[in-house]
This record gives structure tokens, C-alpha cells and sequence, in this order.
């Protein structure tokens, strides 16, 4: 079995989670700058093959999309070129950066680390790519 690999996508930074091989454990794996997103994934799948990719939908509270949404479908078709043999998955967003600060709170981070944003998208893939195996 493959890892399955979660993307927090953003403008400037991307979050990323990974299972483990069973595919049972989502854990934060790092944060890059988006333009490095197809080429840091590329390199990955080569060393570890992917079975999937789940990537976070941005919309808002009316269940329409953001000003996000445009980019990260961009994202969706170059991943679905890019990768041909790789399923994508959308997975709703809604409140993941809130539940990654809860969790941080609650992991006991201190307040320096939890206003680091690149920690926070990693604990938000982290939290897509949780959303995505229990709806399995």
C-alpha cells in the first residue's frame, strides 16, 4: 500500500500530511512555498509512490466558494495532469486552521509556536487528511 498525502493549499504556503503506509496514521509532514507544490510532490511520489492525493476545498459558510477556491482548483487539474495514475480527492476545509489552533491549544503548544503559520498548515492538512480517512 501507498501513503496518501494531504495538501493545505495557499497563496503563499502549502501545508502537507501524510499517512503511514497502512494508510491508518495522518501525520504533519511539512510546509513549502506554493510554487515549489508540483515539484516537491513529483520528488515525493517518486521515493514513496502515492495512492492518493487529498487536497482541502476552500468555501465559506454558505457552502460557496472563496476567493481561495479559483487557485486550488487550478491546483486540482495540474495535479490530476501531473499525476494521471493518482486520485484527487476534495475534501470541505471549512474551519480547519480554527481546529489546528484548538489542537495546538490543546497539545500544549506555546504561543510562539502556535502563531507560526507554517505549523499551522501542516496541522491543517493534518486535519483534512484525518477528515478524509474517517469518511472512507
Amino acid at each position: 500500500m501507498g501513503r496518501i498525502l494531504a495538501i493545505d493549499y495557499g497563496h503563499k504556503r502549502v501545508g502537507l500530511a501524510v499517512t503511514d503506509p497502512l494508510q491508518l496514521i495522518a501525520t504533519p509532514l511539512e510546509t513549502i512555498h506554493s510554487q515549489d507544490l508540483l515539484a516537491y510532490l513529483k520528488a515525493y511520489h517518486q521515493r514513496d509512490p502515492l495512492d492518493a492525493l487529498v487536497i482541502g476545498m476552500p468555501k465559506n459558510l454558505q457552502n460557496e466558494a472563496t476567493d481561495s477556491t479559483s487557485a486550488v482548483v487550478g491546483v486540482v487539474r495540474r495535479l490530476r495532469k501531473e499525476f494521471p495514475g493518482v486520485p484527487v480527492h476534495e475534501i470541505d476545509e471549512r474551519f480547519t486552521s480554527r481546529m489546528a489552533h484548538a489542537a495546538m491549544l490543546a497539545g500544549g503548544l506555546g504561543k510562539k509556536d502556535r502563531r507560526d503559520k507554517a505549523t499551522v498548515d501542516k496541522v491543517a492538512a493534518t486535519i483534512i487528511l484525518q477528515s478524509y480517512l474517517e469518511s472512507r
